[in-house]
């Protein structure tokens, strides 16, 4: 035991004020300048992309590449959680004594669905290992200055979800977040998150619970529609947040330029915000990805400044970075903003509500806006509302033969 009184799960949440809009741990996004952007745009609490445990615990170079001394730091990056994944409580320990006075909470990462968490024997392929969670979770409960928390995907069975909840706060973590995916929905088959199953954990779990709720964040209406039916301390975003920052940014869509920021001054801002902390290799190798996010909507009409954006990589000077791709695309959009039916174009027009209980947004390309991925041709939100109509139809369809049933 360390001999240092820990806080609790809600002595904690108190602790850093009860934050509501949580930027996700992200592989190689959630990195520094991304969390002081974000953080400017709303968001109340950050987690660190997940870090390799064993990693982090024996090689420098990769240290080196994932944390500087601005990491943590209690004027610009806090409150701040750090996430690692693992499979040996161990080197677990040992990477996260190395970030414990650094960090209001480590975080073990069970919900990483991808090929490489799979291959390396961590996040959600830990889900069937009970006993492994368990022990590393209590390793870092037992032994760490700060607490554990842990997030988590769901199985297929609500009951076998709360109860591999109960064995994680068992363990010893003070947050719980539920990501409501299974493991296998991921890419191009994420579908949309069960929120119905994330529910039946809060209420099935104990009250006092710190309880956070991941998936299905497209707009700001998406958050409070999120805390009111969950019942949750707050939410987590992960994709919506990185390819619109403005998601934490207000209550509603009413403030395009607080909810839909206009990509030219967001590709600005956090161009800015690399280089005001150089110190952070890793918001040196995360620019590429964020900007092509950021830009998404923006670039297929400007094929040229897409060229321009794949071409760089992390060893660019950053001179060149502003030549070739900040500065065009605050060309284009200043020109864009010079049209005279420019009042008449940059309108964002809400949809009729959807099967999933919200609305879409249609948003000119020049603001940031969700993704949706397209298969064979078809986006997410296209295929998610087809799905949702064949539901309804066989529902229906089942309803009116137990009322033919009961005339006869």
């Amino acid at each position: 035991m360390t001999g240092i009184k820990k806080v609790r799960g809600r002595e904690l949440f108190d602790k850093i004020d009860r934050p509501q809009k949580i930027v996700a741990p992200m592989v190689d996004q959630s990195e520094l300048a991304w969390r002081i952007l974000s953080r400017r745009y709303g968001a109340t609490l950050a987690y660190t992309p997940m870090f390799h445990a064993k990693l982090f615990a024996t090689s420098p170079k990769y240290r080196k590449d994932m944390w500087c001394e601005l990491d943590g730091d209690e004027k610009i990056d806090r409150p701040l959680v750090v996430q690692f994944c693992a499979n040996d409580a161990d080197y677990l320990l040992q990477a996260a004594k190395l970030v414990q006075d650094k960090c209001d909470a480590v975080d073990l990462n069970l919900g990483c669905p991808q090929g490489i968490a799979k291959k390396g024997h961590y996040g959600s392929f830990l889900m069937d290992e009970w006993d492994l969670v368990h022990k590393l979770i209590r390793k870092l409960h037992d032994n760490l200055d700060v607490p554990v928390t842990a997030k988590i995907r769901i199985f297929p069975e609500k009951e076998k979800t709360l109860e591999y909840a109960k064995t994680v706060l068992d363990a010893g973590a003070q947050f719980l977040t539920v990501h409501g995916r299974l493991r296998e929905q991921k890419g191009q088959k994420s579908g949309l998150a069960d929120w119905d199953t994330i529910k039946y954990l809060r209420e099935n779990l104990p009250q006092d619970t710190v309880f956070f709720a991941n998936g299905n964040l497209l707009y700001p209406e998406d958050i409070s529609r999120c805390l009111d039916f969950i019942k949750c301390d707050a939410i987590m975003s992960a994709e919506g947040n990185l390819y619109n920052p403005g998601i934490f940014n207000a209550e509603d869509c009413s403030d395009k330029d607080k909810v839909f920021p206009r990509v030219d001054k967001i590709a600005r801002e956090y161009f800015e915000i690399v280089k005001a902390h150089e110190a952070s290799q890793a918001s040196h190798l995360a620019m590429k990805s964020h900007l092509f996010k950021i830009l998404r909507p923006f670039l297929p009409n400007h094929t040229d400044i897409r060229a321009s954006l794949a071409s760089l990589n992390a060893k660019a000077p950053l001179e060149v970075w502003e030549s070739k791709v900040i500065a065009p695309v605050e060309k284009e959009v200043r020109a864009i903003f010079g049209r005279p039916d420019i009042e008449e174009k940059d309108q964002i027009v809400k949809g009729e509500l959807e099967l999933w209980g919200g609305s879409y947004y249609k948003v000119p390309y020049w603001r940031c806006q969700p993704y949706f991925r397209p298969v064979n041709g078809v986006t997410a939100d296209k295929r998610v509302v087809e799905n949702l109509k064949r539901r309804a139809e066989i529902s229906l369809e089942g309803t009116h033969e137990k009322e033919a049933k009961i005339e006869v």
